[in-house]
């Protein structure tokens, strides 16, 4: 997929770095130079230039690309760039902050495919960590993430186990947990894993193949 990321920050820069680990084609924006310099120096293509401008999204080929990310720390440019982004018919995801007014949210999320709050995924993390539960800070793992969700079969390893007792090591992270058919959430420390779960998971590139047999078994 090609995917336009707009906003090289903390955000915008880990996840343009996973995408083209993944193989994907990634384009960044940002106005920031020392941010534009960075990307550059990590062999992105880059756009130079306000990412809430249509002129400098279509530059950047918005016509040709498969999804765009608003991921700056701006609410308003994430929410100007998903709406232009929309009017283009191309797929969005729109970073918010956890201080939006919820008056204007339906506003900002109505532009959007998808949101994202950064800070939320924070606190849920130091909230499983407080409870007892084996949740590291991304930074913990090396740059080359790749995020990927398993099901997990009958008779697999995992099945009834705690997520909190399920050992990966320094291999990868459990991210999220769902029951079938239901939405993936921060699972709590002693949620217990049951065949036809997903779980999604982090992990660097080198180790996935073991993090996957660790769960399923395969």
């Amino acid at each position: 997929m090609r995917i336009l990321v707009v906003g090289f920050g903390r955000v915008g820069s880990r996840t343009a770095r996973i995408l083209a680990a993944e193989g994907h084609e990634v384009v960044v924006v940002d106005d920031d130079p020392e941010k534009v310099h960075r990307a550059r120096e990590r062999e992105f293509t880059v756009i130079e230039g306000d990412g809430a401008l249509e002129s400098v999204l279509e530059e950047a080929g918005i016509e040709t690309v498969d999804a765009v990310g608003g991921l700056t720390g701006s609410v308003e440019t994430n929410h100007a760039v998903c709406r232009i982004a929309s009017e283009h018919g191309r797929r969005t995801v729109m970073r918010l902050s956890e201080d939006v007014d919820p008056e204007v949210y339906d506003r900002y999320e109505s532009d959007a495919d998808a949101v994202i709050y950064p800070e939320r995924f924070g606190a849920a993390g130091a909230k499983t960590a407080l409870l007892g539960g084996d949740f590291n800070a991304l930074d913990e793992l090396t740059e080359d993430l790749q995020l990927f969700v398993l099901t997990v079969p009958e008779q697999a390893p995992s099945v009834g186990r705690h997520v909190n007792e399920i050992d990966l090591d320094d291999d990868g992270r459990i991210y999220a947990h769902g029951r079938k058919d239901e939405s993936l959430t921060i699972p709590l420390p002693g949620t217990m894993v049951e065949a036809g779960d997903r779980i999604a998971l982090l992990a660097s590139t080198g180790s996935i193949d073991r993090v996957r047999s660790q769960i399923t078994g395969t």
